[in-house]
């Protein structure tokens, strides 16, 4: 699990719903996402001094702390976007046309790629929440649609196509190993397009060292589909070179959001892999396309 609470509320403050997936592990840094629904609003900055900037921004720091602490979340690291010029600004929002003042917020394992958790959010939002607005006079959420937000959270429907290919996956995954086990090739592992860990082959990594090791992996650019990239990591003071593989398949979420797979591979940092990751790509597409 990889997303752990959704909350949803107004840009007022007004808490219309929050649902706890699962409690976040001990010790582990997690982020709080932000997703913003609300429509566009002209703001004083322009017109505030830099002390009365100051001032604000210092209130900001403590409130946030202070709340923080007090339910035991304390922040480390606040991200801030920088603010985009103002012909740019105006376009986005001529293409983007929200209603109300929804804001969104998901805690999550840090390795996420934001892009694709704000899919899944942004999903949720035009299916579920959009037509609920104003949030403070709308009906709750009903538990058929509290069920379907978490389904798409969890990669409910990623997990049921490889549960249901289980069988053939874990064949090609163990050939593969076999193959490549003196190459440095220590494991596999399939994930969700946010890269959310679902399954691993390989006796050496648990789907719990995943994620650990994914923890410690740094900044994921973008991948073209069946492309992949390098990064390094560890696990238990061991080096592990990581290639992280784009496929073209994956479930399509609500009909809507097409979600593909990425597979990982782990393996030594001396070890050299050339079209390999191509081949397993393929493989694994023609049994989960």
């Amino acid at each position: 699990m990889t997303i752990y609470e959704l909350s949803i509320i107004s840009t007022t403050g007004f808490p219309y719903f929050n649902t706890l997936i699962k409690p976040v592990p001990e010790g582990v840094k997690i982020f709080l996402r932000f997703f913003d629904f609300s429509k566009s609003t002209n703001t004083l900055e322009d017109q505030l001094d830099i002390n009365s900037k100051f001032d604000l921004t210092a209130g900001l720091i403590s409130a946030l702390f202070e709340f923080a602490r007090n339910i035991d979340k304390k922040i480390e690291v606040l991200e801030f976007k920088p603010k985009k010029e103002k012909n740019k600004t105006k376009s986005k929002a001529m293409k983007i046309k929200f209603q109300g003042d929804v804001l969104i917020t998901v805690q999550t394992e840090s390795f996420l790629l934001h892009k694709s958790v704000r899919e899944k959010v942004k999903l949720i939002y035009n299916n579920f929440i959009h037509s609920k607005i104003p949030l403070d006079s709308a009906d709750s959420i009903y538990n058929n649609e509290e069920n379907k937000i978490i389904d798409i959270l969890t990669d409910s429907k990623a997990k049921q196509e490889i549960s249901k290919n289980q069988i053939d996956i874990k064949r090609v995954a163990n050939e593969f190993l076999s193959e490549m086990k003196h190459y440095g090739l220590w494991g596999i592992c399939i994930t969700s397009f946010d890269l959310s860990p679902l399954i691993t082959f390989g006796k050496k990594y648990s789907l719990e060292n995943v994620y650990h090791i994914l923890r410690h992996i740094g900044y994921i650019p973008e991948i073209p589909p069946l492309d992949w990239i390098y990064r390094q990591s560890f696990f238990s003071d061991e080096q592990i070179q990581v290639c992280i593989i784009k496929s073209d398949v994956g479930p399509t979420v609500e009909d809507i959001l097409f979600e593909p797979y990425f597979y990982l591979l782990f393996a030594d940092p001396q070890s050299y892999f050339g079209e390999f990751p191509a081949k397993l790509a393929s493989a694994f597409n023609k049994i989960l396309g």
